[in-house]
């Protein structure tokens, strides 16, 4: 019968003989009467010879549609034949040795590890068992166990566990045997339960019996057990077992033989073994404290020292920095209390929050470290948890995005009345002026027009032609809210010769606009003696009208008293007096010549060349306006900087590349403090928390201070000769929030090399980390005619360290960690005054001088602009609000009319003040809207600005990062904004709840932010369709009715400005974001465009900035570019294009896809306006931090306009929009 088969088998093909004979073993299984033992082996040899012969062969039986791995299985679990069992788990070894992660699928999914488990218990009873089939079946099990997510539950189901363990012990002089037992062993444990379960049954001592010191023999075996060792060790129970027998000790002297004897580095994934091992059993307390008794820091330190030659040997550096790390003992920060150094009593202390937590808690309890990290009950796992393992990782789900469709539904809910409301009315009277006392361009009537008919007041309500209002007189001005929003007329009843005439005065405004000056740019001829600047005005005799100081009045020294009062000082008189640091009031600190120690500063100063003060930057009025600025340290000094402004450089600074493991480096110099104790030198240089902190005297050691407006600098410990520790301060309320820095650094030598290290940050990221620098700004420079903030610092990282919070000062979270910021500089100049920033400062009273400038030098009949304060902060310090739009032409009807029916655009800035770059952004805005050019112009006659600076003036002005003085998050009170602890939010927000009472609700609302961990300029915004499709139910978003306005100025953004980037924005509306400016104003007063913007701290990777870091010329550019967004959205707006076609007035329609689709992932947070970080860098192997989830990274769903496609630059852009939106 043999024989008579094998010449059958030459009749067949090749490619079918295999599928031949498993039709031959499916017969003989099917026959169960005629059941041939010897027919079946023979059947499977053959099977085996071409499995292990054909690669074709294996891909006929695990071919998807064929049963041939059934008949394998089903002969495997029903035949009791030793050689067939054995040819069948060859054949099943050579098919998952060769076929990869999908064969191995299949087999699982046809039942293959169940039917191997089960094989595995009957062979166990057998004594002694056979010993081929132990191994060939624990290799198997081994493969599978890898793919099958269910492995660990069904071998402690069918008692795997024990079967495996016991052989292994009972196999430890077999290598052939215990190799296998190990591999499978090692799968198990991947399943906590399993890692007790052993732990319990001998498992850990078995492992310890077999790894030991160098050894050149069963390598393979060495590396298997110490893995599975690392394992088993990741179970809390197992470590403390291992701690209790002292094997910690035992394997740092494991790591520190293979160490020295691996000379050729042949053997280093059984180092890096060790280590895992090492970095498993430090999870708990009791595994840290041996490491560090058994002098584990001092071992790992060494070996990773003379590692690092080896770039080949970097993942032992790497995990051997993370024990370290981790193992470094946590401490409090040296301060007396994480709470500020500064004390403000609020008018009315919340009953729960932050807020009421920080006044409730025992100040002895606020910073304690809280480690408890070694429950017993901690390695407990159900099998309900075990089988949910495999939805792990399926996908990511945002758990804040809003599901509540009633929610996202915008809903205008003003939350006031109306007679409420009214007192907000004095801030709109360009809505009751009538100009009859204003010199206008002209007064003289259009031919036809009704010079003596009633001035009618317009709003955007709905027309009521039936009750016309007379426009009341500015002394008579009693009109009702009720009536004003009831009885005023729309637009759409202005005459077509009113439209004709609105559109051709911007017309002509763009003629003109070649031959007008930019007016609002000044050069400052302000000279004043450095050596004289004190908050004391000038006496008159001395000083000319524009502030010059006469020659002859040079040559001496003038004292001068502070009118602002202060307690604990006294005024100065020489600001260049060597070596001073406070010289009274509100006066500037000292700098030394760099050439000439005992260079007398009154008779040879070299003074700054006034003419290159940036534009609308005035010394001395920055001076009288600090003089009324109130903080509540009582800042005495004024930086350098804000007295002599920032002009960018004409250069660009590009992005810093990020040396090659300069994190590991500067953890390693940190470990050093602890390993050598007596190098660190220890000693407080700098100390807020106590005013008669003594400074030493010394020449080479560096001086600190952060005494001024918006400083923010708590202590300094000098580490090393020229290595200092920062602890900032925290915001003022609050306890934590440690992340903007100001201070001011004297008395540096040059060719030194300064590490600074700020060690109480608190995100868990930062762009410090991908290639942003800080910002110094050098006196000497600034008195060279370059006043400029210059990106500087080298070997910067930002990472972990082991300074912690308790569990008390985080609001019950697990204590955490802060984290390092570090950089190195070296300074140009000698005994210079040099300043540091985590971004381009720009202060409370920055902005004040620079609203004054633009006021005082704007055309008054061109630009209707008022500034008005809306309230007093918690400080009290005002709240500037501003208003600025075109003039009328004249003040006859026609033109009034225009001018009050123009629609609002309402901005607002800063309230985080740690987003600096946000008022640049606002800057470049405010001078775009107050300039002399054609875009300004066409922007004011098409718009009202209604715009709120600076929302967080205290918070500024006290150098905060994120709260008020109310120690919160401004930007998270606008649902129910209290009137007495939230004062400028509860006002801005009636001024916009005012516009909607009376149907004048913005067309666009935006909030200038800053961002802290992305890169480019972006926007957020809101959607029902896109908050919906992220919850996947896009076939009910897809049906929802909802425009796609807000689409329209991103787009137009990314098109104009270099710095915007379109795939960045998100307009998905979050739970955690429901009390922010941009989701109330949308769902609360109807605002379809409102939006945040957020600007880059760092930099762009994109566009025409692509690779360089973003500066204040950028940030200023982003804030003109968007207000010429803006007047893409006037042809959206203007009753002229009712009489225009169809097709040219959808221009959101040529701009955006109909399909519902977003522009990119949600920006889930957990506590505060950023994304998840999403930037690849070997941040992760370098610190023991857990990876951020990652996003899915959506790009754009827009395509480039026609704009795009034909090249056109910037500027062609530009001229492009004016003349299509003025035309």
């Amino acid at each position: 019968m043999n024989k008579a088969k094998v010449s059958t088998e030459k009749c067949i093909a090749n490619n079918s003989r295999v599928v031949s004979l498993l039709s031959q073993l499916e017969k003989i299984n099917a026959d169960s009467s005629a059941l041939d033992t010897d027919n079946t082996r023979y059947v499977t040899a053959k099977i085996l010879h071409l499995a292990q012969t054909q690669e074709k062969a294996r891909k006929e039986i695990t071919a998807k549609g064929s049963s041939g791995l059934d008949v394998i299985l089903f002969t495997l679990e029903n035949t009791k034949d030793l050689q067939t069992t054995l040819n069948i788990l060859n054949i099943l070894n050579e098919l998952m040795s060769a076929g990869g992660g999908r064969r191995v699928s299949v087999l699982i999914s046809k039942g293959g590890t169940q039917i191997l488990l089960q094989l595995l218990l009957c062979v166990s009873k057998e004594s002694p068992p056979n010993e081929e089939i132990m191994v060939i079946l624990h290799s198997l099990l081994a493969k599978i166990g890898l793919k099958d997510k269910k492995f660990g539950v069904k071998a402690r189901i069918n008692g795997a566990l024990t079967i495996s363990l016991n052989l292994a012990k009972q196999n430890l002089q077999n290598p052939k045997l215990l190799l296998p037992c190990l591999q499978v062993l090692r799968v198990y444990c991947i399943n906590s339960v399993n890692a007790v379960y052993l732990g319990k049954n001998g498992a850990v001592e078995l492992l310890f019996k077999i790894t030991g010191p160098f050894s050149k023999k069963n390598t393979s075996l060495m590396k298997v057990a110490l893995d599975t060792l690392a394992a088993l060790l990741k179970s809390k129970t197992n470590a403390r077992k291992a701690v209790d027998r002292g094997y910690v000790q035992g394997l740092l002297t494991i790591y520190l033989d293979w160490h020295r004897h691996d000379t050729r580095h042949r053997h280093m994934v059984i180092r890096k073994a060790i280590l895992q091992c090492l970095k498993s059993v430090t999870n708990i307390k009791l595994g840290r404290k041996a490491f560090i008794d058994a002098n584990g820091m001092k071992i790992l330190y060494n070996t990773s020292q003379e590692c690092q030659a080896v770039r080949t040997l970097d993942p032992l550096v790497n995990t051997s920095s993370l024990i370290m790390r981790k193992c470094f003992p946590k401490n409090r920060l040296p301060l007396p209390t994480i709470k500020s150094a500064f004390q403000f009593q609020l008018p009315v202390i919340p009953t729960s929050g932050p807020v009421a937590q920080i006044y409730s808690m025992p100040p002895e309890v606020d910073d304690v470290v809280d480690e408890s990290d070694d429950n017993e009950d901690t390695d407990t796992e159900t099998e309900v948890e075990a089988e949910t393992e495999d939805d792990r990782g399926q996908g990511f789900k945002n758990d804040d995005i809003e599901t509540d469709i009633s929610k996202l539904k915008p809903k205008q809910d003003l939350g006031r009345s109306l007679e409420d409301l009214k007192m907000y009315e004095r801030f709109f009277p360009e809505l009751f002026e009538d100009f009859q006392e204003f010199d206008l361009v002209s007064n003289e009537p259009k031919p036809g027009g009704h010079a003596g008919g009633p001035i009618i007041v317009p709003t955007a309500g709905e027309e009521q032609p039936e009750r016309p209002i007379k426009l009341m007189a500015r002394k008579s001005r009693n009109n009702s809210l009720s009536d004003e929003c009831y009885k005023r007329p729309t637009f759409l009843d202005m005459p077509k010769k009113d439209l004709n005439s609105d559109n051709s005065g911007c017309l002509q405004s763009i003629q003109a606009g070649s031959g007008r000056s930019s007016s609002y740019y000044l050069n400052n001829d302000v000279v004043r003696e450095l050596d004289r600047l004190s908050l004391q005005k000038s006496s008159t005799n001395s000083t000319c009208k524009n502030g010059c100081i006469s020659n002859k009045d040079r040559s001496g020294i003038l004292s001068h008293s502070c009118n602002k009062s202060s307690q604990n000082s006294s005024c100065g008189n020489n600001l260049f007096e060597k070596n001073s640091g406070h010289l009274g009031p509100l006066c500037c600190s000292g700098v030394v010549h760099e050439d000439d120690e005992d260079f007398s500063p009154v008779l040879g100063q070299v003074l700054p060349d006034t003419d290159n003060f940036p534009p609308l930057h005035d010394p001395d009025l920055y001076i009288e306006i600090v003089k009324n600025t109130k903080s509540v340290p009582e800042y005495s000094d004024v930086a350098y900087p804000d007295y002599f402004g920032h002009v960018p450089p004409f250069f660009k600074e590009p992005i810093l590349e990020r040396p090659y493991g300069v994190q590991r480096t500067k953890i390693s110099q940190d470990i050093e403090r602890m390993i050598h104790p007596n190098d660190v030198i220890d000693r407080i240089i700098y100390d807020v928390d106590n005013p008669s902190c003594p400074v030493p005297d010394e020449s080479d050691l560096l001086k600190f201070n952060s005494k001024f407006e918006s400083g923010n600098l708590r202590k300094v410990i000098q580490i090393r000769k020229n290595e200092y520790d920062l602890i900032l301060n925290s915001d003022i309320n609050s306890n934590h929030y440690h992340q903007w820095f100001y201070f001011e650094v004297s008395g540096m030598r040059t060719g030194v090399a300064y590490r600074f290290n700020i060690i109480n940050c608190e995100k868990s990221n930062s762009q410090f980390n991908y290639g942003m620098q800080p910002l110094m700004y050098s006196v000497q420079e600034a008195l060279a005619s370059r006043p400029r903030w210059m990106r500087v610092g080298s070997d910067i990282c930002y990472y972990k360290n082991h300074f912690s919070r308790s569990s008390v000062a985080t609001g019950g979270q697990k204590g955490k960690s802060y984290y390092t910021l570090t950089f190195t500089v070296t300074f140009p100049h000698k005994d210079d005054v040099c300043y540091f920033a985590y971004h381009y400062p720009y202060t409370y009273s920055t902005l004040k001088m620079h609203l004054q400038k633009l006021e005082s030098l704007h055309n008054p009949q061109q630009i209707y602009f008022r500034h008005d304060a809306l309230c007093e902060t918690l400080g009290g310090n005002g709240c500037p609000v501003v208003t600025i739009t075109a003039m009328p032409e004249s003040n006859y009807y026609e033109h009034v009319y225009q001018f009050r029916n123009r629609p609002y655009i309402f901005l607002t800035s800063r309230v985080h003040p740690g987003e600096t770059n946000a008022s640049w952004v606002m800057k470049g805005t405010l001078e775009l809207l107050m300039g002399s050019s054609a875009a300004a112009q066409c922007l004011r006659e098409s718009y009202i600005f209604k715009i709120v600076p600076m929302l967080n003036p205290d918070g500024v002005i006290n150098g905060n990062h994120r709260c008020s003085l109310s120690g919160e998050d401004l930007n998270r009170q606008w649902q129910h904004p209290n009137v007495d602890l939230h004062p400028t939010i509860y006002h801005t927000k009636g001024l916009l709840q005012y516009l909607a009472a009376i149907k004048r609700t913005p067309l666009v609302y935006c909030d200038y932010h800053g961002h802290s961990r992305k890169k480019n300029v972006f926007m957020y915004g809101c959607s029902i369709k896109e908050t919906v499709w992220h919850t996947n139910g896009s076939a009910a978003s897809c049906d929802m009715a909802e425009e796609n306005g807000y689409r329209t100025l991103p787009k137009v953004l990314s098109q104009i400005a270099p710095a915007f980037s379109m795939s960045s924005c998100s307009f998905v509306v979050e739970k955690s974001k429901e009390s922010t400016a941009r989701v109330v104003v949308w769902r609360e007063l109807g605002v379809q465009r409102s939006y945040t913007m957020e600007s880059t701290l760092c930099g762009c990777d994109q566009g025409k900035y692509k690779g360089l870091q973003i500066g204040t010329k950028e940030l200023e550019e982003m804030g003109a570019k968007f207000c010429v967004g803006l007047l893409r959205l006037k042809r959206l707006n203007s009753p002229v294009e009712i009489s225009l076609p169809p097709s040219l007035l959808d221009i959101e329609n040529d701009l955006i896809e109909s399909s519902c689709k977003v522009a990119s992932p949600t920006t889930y947070v957990l506590e505060d306006d950023e994304p998840r970080f999403l930037e690849e860098v070997d941040y992760s192997a370098e610190s023991n931090d857990d990876v951020d989830t990652d996003l899915p990274d959506n790009s754009g769903d827009f395509e480039p306009s026609v704009v795009e496609e034909e090249g056109f630059s910037d500027s062609e852009v530009t001229q492009t929009h004016l003349r299509k939106q003025c035309t």
